[in-house]
């Protein structure tokens, strides 16, 4: 029992003995924070400050309070400057000192400043929330203007150059279309897979090789059709072979299988372009010595050789073929000229002097006696309009417009200023 007295009653002494030790420590370093405050270092006097109250239970003595206050007010803490002078306030004794009277006016300054830390708060609160309202309006406005432009964007891969006439090729996966300058489709990309345009004029095929399947759009007149069936021009043929480019004078011509003719058409009158008097014609070559002889079968000797005659392919120029539909050559009644098939696959219509050429080499252009000559020029022109075409990162073309200085997406009679100028206009 003695044993644990002894114990006992040396807790209780070391307890003391280190109560009073931080004590005296804590005093210690609010001496070093005084000094530091009196001689202006403020942050080595907060930090001694700081160092004495963590030493000790409360604070309980007016002089730490009012140091407390002065150290946080200099480092414009003013809550916790507060703070120490509310402890100043409840500990102090004589309330008609200097120490006193200058505490308590610092104490209303404290609350002053702290006043306009709290209407700056609000302020910045207000400030921030009006910035929010503005972010959700431009946000929802963003939102809209994104729905409408989607409304007006075409969802195409590209869209060539516009001719005179406002119109042009569009592409949409592996189909092609017609489209003029405003985004109406003319001709939906849905069908036709190649297009042959010249002159203003558009021909359409569902097939690149081999078609079976055009479509003629003139953009002079903003017309267009089904090309007659093949099978209509010859029912032999299947497919039209062959599509050279249509003409100025609306002439197209194409050299269909299984058949002894070349398709020559005028999408002007509609028909079939034909020799009126096929045995005149005949008759007329002989007598100028372009063809040795003829017979009632349609047939035209030259160089000892017979061969069907498939037509007139303008100026002069006539498709020659063989008994087994492959095609010859061409006969240039101009000189007599026989321009053989390995080397012309075929001729277009003749227009302003020139027929086009197609060959191994590609295409190029010939006069009536199959001379090469400069690419014919092309009547369909050059675009003049305010329309330009706008390829989006995310895909999809839109077609824009200059308009009273502004610049507006358009689709046909719909059109929708740019963004920019979209905000600035709702307010």
């Amino acid at each position: 029992m003695k044993k644990y007295f002894l114990s006992f009653i040396l807790v209780c002494l070391s307890l003391s003995f280190y109560g009073q030790t931080n004590k005296e420590i804590a005093g210690v370093y609010i001496r070093k924070a005084q000094k530091n405050y009196s001689n202006l270092e403020i942050d080595e006097a907060n930090k001694n400050f700081n160092k004495a109250i963590k030493l000790l239970d409360s604070v309980n003595k007016a002089d730490i309070a009012r140091l407390g206050t002065l150290i946080q007010y200099e480092l414009k803490q003013y809550e916790e400057a507060k703070k120490y002078a509310k402890y100043y306030f409840q500990l102090v004794k004589n309330k008609n000192t200097e120490d006193y009277t200058m505490l308590l006016d610092l104490y209303v300054t404290i609350e002053e400043e702290l006043e306009k830390i709290e209407a700056e708060r609000v302020k910045q609160e207000k400030a921030r929330l009006a910035r929010e309202k503005e972010a959700r309006r431009i946000d929802s406005l963003k939102t809209v203007w994104q729905k409408r432009a989607d409304a007006l964007t075409l969802e195409i891969n590209s869209v060539k150059a516009f001719n005179k006439n406002n119109v042009a090729i569009f592409k949409k996966g592996d189909f092609i279309g017609i489209i003029d300058h405003l985004g109406n489709t003319i001709v939906k990309a849905d069908t036709y897979k190649d297009v042959k345009a010249f002159d203003g004029y558009f021909l359409l095929l569902n097939n690149a090789t081999e078609p079976t399947k055009v479509y003629a759009y003139n953009s002079n007149t903003k017309t267009g059709g089904l090309l007659p069936s093949v099978s209509e021009f010859n029912t032999l043929s299947t497919h039209y072979g062959t599509v050279m480019l249509p003409r100025g004078n609306g002439t197209i011509v194409t050299y269909p299988n299984n058949s002894l003719k070349a398709f020559i058409y005028n999408l002007n009158t509609k028909k079939f372009v034909t020799v009126a008097d096929q045995k005149a014609l005949f008759k007329e070559l002989k007598k100028n010595d372009k063809i040795e002889k003829y017979n009632k079968d349609g047939q035209v000797r030259i160089e000892k050789r017979y061969f069907d005659f498939g037509g007139h392919i303008g100026g002069g120029v006539y498709a020659l073929y063989l008994s087994d539909y492959s095609l010859f050559g061409f006969l240039c009644s101009l000189d007599g000229t026989v321009l053989k098939s390995q080397n012309y696959k075929g001729i277009g219509a003749f227009h302003n002097g020139k027929y086009q050429v197609v060959n191994d080499e590609g295409i190029s252009w010939v006069n009536q006696n199959g001379t090469k000559v400069a690419d014919a020029t092309d009547e369909g022109g050059n675009y003049t309009g305010k329309s330009k075409i706008v390829s989006l990162e995310k895909g999809g073309i839109q077609i824009q417009q200059e308009i009273d200085g502004y610049t507006y997406i358009i689709l046909g009679d719909k059109k929708l200023e740019l963004l920019e100028d979209f905000l600035r206009k709702h307010p």
